[in-house]
């Protein structure tokens, strides 16, 4: 976007104009969101001053230097009582890659905590265990997004574009144009509906089968002999494994297991296996206990039919929060060192300890992944002390009420935001920071590009970017490791950090960024930029992708007679993520004031409710509140709730913290509730 201040500011008028700048991802088109940021800069809660909170319970304005001096305090008694790990650090991939950078480096350098981890682990982190094993590198498209201009057919498993990023939509239209954009989606949502009039088709699967759904259309595409033998002969390995883990998905099994007629079945299958077509999928299919294995799946499918790595074809996934690839790539995550490193390989811990000038025996092994982290907090298993960076997990986290409850346990919460979010209104200590239009930094897209954010306006009040405060803190707890709190030093440092890894952006620098070429990573100091890493060979070191066998398993939980239904959860247009933002903007509360339950006619009638009606939704966990909106276009098992609203209108309340085994990523979508009249 382009970004314009106004000399001088109208009551009530946003402190920047907004206009769409062309850029081959959107184009020049903003969601609703886009459109509305500026609004946030100076929202209603925007938070100016350090405070602290008094022992009356209410919060009171600080200096920084009074309130870094108690943050500094508070870590010191926490490591002494309970040593380094009593003390954790929470992230978010919606920080710039600086700060994320320098978040890692702060717990791992500073603190010399392993307690650290972020919420793209609710996020990416099924669909990056999935790449990393089959192809040996996590992008989230390992091609350009206009490559999806020339497609003739594209499957979209899980992802409601057409409400999360709706500027993409317009690469799609070539596939739609053909009748080739095939939607995998328990409901008809915004983007199912666009399959309609002849541009392709919707499938629903039943919540829980998308896997059985992926191994059924891998044993037709085999039985139908429409495996891209030659790629498969020269690009991967372990197909004859694989090959035997998918006999028993045969056509009228997979229907039984999914609800989808054996017949669309083929259809998809055989559209898929005649060329320029692309696989890719979401969180509706990633945010699962077998999330890993389901988008191992669709690799698999997409390496029997020759897609990744071949010119007019693709897989990839769709990047869920601003900054989720970067977020994820320089040591936020439980087991990660920059550049996308193990935290376990002894090269790695050398060559990172001596960008920070530390001893490798001094960086903590890996630690534990988010759901651990938050529920065992306060608990004599889990840390006395928490810093969170853009983050609002008591809205966000999956069985919401064990993380607020693991909260209230901590000796001492504190929390770098730049409203009062609902996690900020339960912290001892609530730190005011900068946002995207107040502070320099870069970004990294869902292709692997690396962007520049510029400083258009200065903060408000006393507000401070995370860089400046995590260095004040690193000068109280640890002096002897260096800190800086200028963007571009930082990226610096960063590029040395990450260089030789497979998140490589040694060879970038801000002036490189300034230009018009673009940079993708892997970016080598001395190399060149790397849009399609895949296009000669996979990130393995033979060059090959891995075919990797994977079963179905038991959800863990599933409906037990009429009365209970499937809870699926997602996004709205209008709103993001926890909320905490978009719940600030007046043009978009008006769109969508409440939390509302989607549910289909019949199963409505069957509960005595009709539309508008205030039903209760519960389950062991929890029960949630909400007007009944109908919809024929969702499952008559199934209902859906969005998770952008908070307190008792949280949807997370009912959901499962039941964790996949590779990923550590949360069963988000498959709740299962009963539905009464309120």
């Amino acid at each position: 976007m382009t970004l314009t201040r106004p000399v001088q500011r109208l009551d009530g008028a946003p402190l920047l104009d907004v206009a769409g700048r062309s850029f081959p991802t959107n184009r020049g088109g903003l969601c609703k969101k886009g459109w509305t940021s500026p609004v946030v800069l100076d929202a209603p809660g925007r938070l100016t001053a350090p405070l602290v909170r008094g022992p009356d319970g209410e919060f009171v304005e600080t200096s920084w230097e009074d309130a870094l001096d108690l943050v500094a305090h508070r870590i010191r008694d926490a490591q002494a009582a309970g040593g380094p790990d009593a003390v954790g650090v929470f992230g978010g991939g919606g920080l710039t890659n600086e700060k994320a950078y320098q978040l890692g480096k702060f717990a791992r350098a500073a603190l010399r905590t392993s307690r650290i981890d972020y919420n793209g682990r609710f996020c990416m982190s099924s669909a990056a265990a999935a790449a990393n094993r089959a192809f040996g590198l996590d992008r989230g498209l390992p091609f350009p997004v206009t490559d999806l201009d020339a497609a003739r057919t594209v499957l979209i498993l899980g992802s409601n574009m057409a409400d999360t990023m709706p500027p993409l939509l317009g690469h799609l239209e070539g596939a739609r144009s053909k009748g080739g954009l095939i939607v995998v989606d328990p409901r008809r949502s915004s983007t199912a509906r666009l399959t309609e009039d002849g541009a392709g088709m919707h499938l629903a699967p039943a919540p829980g089968t998308d896997l059985a759904l992926l191994l059924g259309l891998a044993h037709l595409a085999i039985a139908e002999h429409l495996v891209d033998d030659d790629y498969v002969g020269s690009r991967t390995t372990g197909f004859a494994a694989f090959r035997r883990s998918v006999v028993e998905w045969w056509p009228d099994r997979t229907q039984s297991v999914t609800g989808v007629p054996a017949e669309r079945l083929r259809q998809v299958v055989r559209r898929l296996a005649e060329g320029e077509a692309y696989i890719l999928t979401g969180r509706g299919v990633e945010q699962h206990a077998d999330g890993t294995d389901t988008a191992t799946a669709a690799i698999n499918l997409a390496l029997l039919l020759g897609l990744p790595g071949t010119t007019g074809s693709g897989y990839g996934t769709m990047t869920g929060q601003g900054n989720g690839q970067g977020g994820r790539e320089h040591g936020q995550k439980a087991d990660q060192l920059p550049g996308y490193r193990s935290i376990t390989d002894p090269s790695a811990r050398d060559h990172v300890a001596g960008v920070w000038g530390v001893e490798p025996q001094s960086i903590p092994g890996p630690g534990i992944p988010a759901v651990q982290l938050l529920e065992t907090a306060g608990s004599a298993a889990g840390v006395r002390c928490l810093l969170i960076h853009g983050s609002n997990p008591v809205v966000s986290a999956p069985n919401v009420e064990a993380v607020r409850a693991a909260f209230d346990r901590l000796d001492t919460l504190v929390v770098c935001d730049f409203v009062m979010s609902e996690t900020a209104a339960r912290a001892d200590v609530v730190l005011p920071v900068t946002q995207w239009a107040e502070e320099d930094g870069t970004m990294t897209n869902l292709e692997g590009r690396v962007l520049r954010r510029r400083r258009a306006i200065d903060p408000p009040g006393e507000a401070h970017s995370e860089l400046w405060i995590l260095a004040e803190l690193a000068g109280r707890i640890a002096p002897g490791v260096r800190f800086d709190d200028d963007a571009e030093t930082v990226f610096d440092e960063l590029g040395r950090a990450s260089a030789g890894g497979r998140a490589d952006y040694s060879g970038i620098d801000y002036g490189m960024l300034d230009g018009e070429e673009p940079v993708h990573w892997p970016y080598p100091a001395g190399g060149s930029s790397t849009p399609r890493p895949f296009d000669q060979r996979f990130a393995h070191p033979d060059g090959r992708a891995r075919f990797v066998s994977v079963r179905r398993r038991p959800n863990p939980e599933a409906p037990r007679g009429s009365e209970q239904l499937w809870l699926v959860t997602g996004r709205l247009l209008e709103h993001y993520q926890s909320g905490a933002q978009t719940r600030r903007v007046a043009e978009l509360v008006a769109a969508r004031p409440r939390l509302e339950l989607v549910l289909h006619p019949a199963a409505a009638e069957a509960r005595g409710l009709a539309d508008g009606d205030v039903a209760l939704i519960a389950n062991d966990r929890g029960r949630v509140t909400a007007p009944v909106t109908l919809d024929a276009g969702i499952r008559m098992d199934t209902v859906f709730l969005p998770f952008h609203f908070a307190d008792a209108d949280s949807a997370n309340l009912l959901t499962s913290d039941a964790v996949d085994p590779v990923s550590s990523m949360p069963e988000f979508k498959t709740a299962v509730v009963t539905v009464t009249r309120a």
